[in-house]
């Protein structure tokens, strides 16, 4: 390969992110079938399938054009249609990021501790650091005030 040559043949600039709505929970069992569809069938223009993680009723496929995911989809069985237009490449990262449990609890917010001597009781963050991924709470169910540095992992956010 000589230094002007690319490795990869699709060009970046060319893609779309095409949405296909399915039935909820089906995503994964659409996501196989289209994958064996589109091996068997020798199908040119599908580089990946997306399954976001927080999205229910929805896959993302790469692809070169809206025509090749309607030729490849239309006879599969949880498939509901296609969604209108198609996404970009930075909205489709901001749907498959892991985003850490640490980074979404901030200072003031009531928590659950879920392991260790605490277990079970609520709590109030006092102080979150993301270095030593640990978190400082108050404990709201003590007649006094406790405070008390947990590991992270230790605690999730207490349902409303």
């Amino acid at each position: 390969m000589s230094d002007g040559e690319e490795g990869d043949t699709r060009e970046d600039k060319h893609l779309k992110y095409v949405i296909l709505r399915t039935t909820a929970g089906q995503e994964l069992n659409v996501a196989l079938m289209l994958e064996s569809l589109v091996k068997s069938s020798g199908t040119k223009g599908v580089y990946s399938i997306i399954i976001p993680p927080k999205v229910k009723g929805y896959i993302i496929i790469e692809t070169e054009g809206h025509h090749i995911v309607h030729k490849v989809a239309k006879d599969i069985k949880h498939v509901k249609g296609q969604a209108m237009g198609s996404l970009t490449r930075d909205e489709v990262e901001k749907l498959i990021k892991v985003v850490s449990p640490l980074e979404e609890l901030h200072p003031g917010d009531v928590v659950e501790v879920i392991s260790g001597p605490f277990k079970g009781l609520k709590a109030q963050v006092v102080n979150v650091n993301l270095n030593r991924r640990t978190v400082t709470l108050n404990i709201l169910e003590a007649s006094f005030k406790m405070e008390v540095t947990l590991p992270a992992d230790d605690v999730k956010p207490a349902k409303k």
